[in-house]
Order: C-alpha cells, then structure tokens, then sequence
C-alpha cells in the first residue's frame, strides 16, 4: 500500500492551504477546508477496514453516509499543514448511522476535525444536489472581503453588482453572484443550516464580519474562486473611499456575458 503522505491529494490540500495562510487570510487557526474523497482514492493508502477512532459529528449526516472527507483539525494552523500533516489534519468517513466519523488517518495528536465540519457537511449536502461534481467546500477570511462587510450595504443584489463592476472577470468567474449572510454565532449548526440554504443555487456565501464560505469541483477551482472575489474587494476598498470616476456598466457586463455565453444570475443587471 501506497505512503498516504505521497498522494496527490495530500499534497494539494497542504499546498493551499500554504497559500491560504500566505496571502493572510487564515490567521492563527482560522479557515478551514473540507475535501470529498472517493474510495478509490483513500483505498490506494489505507486499509478502509481499519477505524482508528470514532468521533460523534454532532450533526446528522445520514445523506453523506459512507463517504470520505479530508478535514482539517481544530485549532489548527494552516502554515503547519505542508510540515506536520498527519497532526493537522485527517480523513473521516461518515459513519453508517450517520452521526458519528470513523477516523481513519490524522488527528494523530488526539485533535479532531473542525468545529465547523457540521456546516461543511451541510454545505457538501446542499451541493452535490446541485452540482454532483462539488467536491469541495472552503471556509476563509479574505482581508479586503472582510472589510468590505462593515462599509457595504449586506445585501446580496447590491454586493454581488458591486464584486461584478470591479473587474471584467468577475462576472464570467462567479457568474452565480454571492450570497450575504448578516452576522452570525460561528462553529453553530445554525450558521451551518443558514449557509447550506444558499449555497446550493450559489457557490458563495459571504459570512459578514467573518469571512466566505465556498463550494467548487477541486482545491485550484474553489481557491480561484476566492481569490478572484478577494481581489474584487480589495480593488472597491482602494477606490470607494476616493470616489469612482470610471465603473464597468450594466451594459458592458451584458456584453461580457454575451461574449462568454455565460448564464449570469437575475436580478443583479438592470
């Protein structure tokens, strides 16, 4: 049986998380990422067989029954991911009552998955209805997106216009637009519910004063996606407080979609 630590998917989950932490925007032990892997995939290194723990999910998963997820670990640092994997994070199964993990590598310090696993497992949910290709949810704090939270308006029309009138790519990126979430208690299966109620038709959540919450088919995929929303913040943080003298119209992101044949969200363009 393969090293666990040479698998691909291994090595792209510790490697953007790197990158995560490297642009700032998981501080300390903030974020998290949740990976659905398929069987095959964990079977080339593990004996499936073989639980070395359970742990209670606190939420009832009984739709994700039997399948396998790579989580990070609470309180867990991403710059530590790429030197200490088998310490920060792990891969869990959904146990057959759907309630409990089976662990079946990582947390090898004694920790345990994210407290928000409860929320990434209601985003995979939601998802996979929509998309069966999802294999990926990603939670963030994006400095300039943050910021935007406490001067925009949170409403998702008006935030999702603004994220597009910043630059030409964001409405052929995330032509889905974003959804805003008003403050809410982290680590709850409150926000958990909240998030998984929008991200089936929309891939993004905005967390106001907290962060973003993402779906996509692959790490390089939903990382863009954050990535290209974060700059559209940061561009509307370094131009709103002067004053836009330029802006991309409605109609120039009407030709935009026409030139990508892109299916963008109604009620955004007027």
């Amino acid at each position: 049986m393969a090293n666990i630590l040479d698998a691909k998917f291994i090595k792209e989950y510790c490697a953007t998380a790197a990158n995560m932490y490297r642009l700032g925007w998981d501080e300390r032990n903030g974020g998290n990422i949740s990976y659905l892997l398929t069987e095959k995939e964990v079977k080339e290194y593990l004996d499936t067989d073989k639980v070395e723990r359970i742990i209670p999910l606190g939420f009832d998963a009984k739709e994700l029954v039997g399948k396998y997820f790579l989580v990070s670990g609470t309180g867990k640092y991403f710059k530590n991911f790429v030197g200490d994997p088998e310490n920060n994070i792990g891969i869990i199964r959904i146990a057959k009552n759907g309630t409990d993990a089976e662990l079946l590598w990582g947390y090898k310090d004694g920790g345990k998955f994210t407290s928000e696993l409860p929320a990434h497992l209601m985003s995979h949910i939601a998802r996979l209805k929509a998309d069966p290709l999802n294999r990926v949810v990603m939670h963030t704090h994006p400095t300039n997106l943050l910021a935007m939270t406490y001067v925009h308006e949170l409403d998702t029309v008006k935030f999702t216009h603004t994220l597009w009138q910043m630059n030409t790519e964001c409405i052929v990126v995330f032509p889905d637009g974003v959804e805003v979430l008003p403050w809410m208690l982290c680590g709850t299966n409150e926000i958990g519910e909240a998030t998984a109620a929008k991200i089936g038709a929309c891939r993004t959540v905005i967390w106001s004063m907290h962060g973003i919450y993402c779906g996509g088919h692959d790490l390089d995929e939903t990382f863009g996606l954050v990535e290209t929303i974060e700059k559209a913040a940061q561009i509307y943080m370094m131009t709103a407080p002067i004053g836009l003298k330029n802006i991309i119209t409605d109609d120039q992101l009407k030709l935009l979609a026409g030139r990508f044949n892109l299916t963008y969200r109604d009620g955004i363009i007027k």
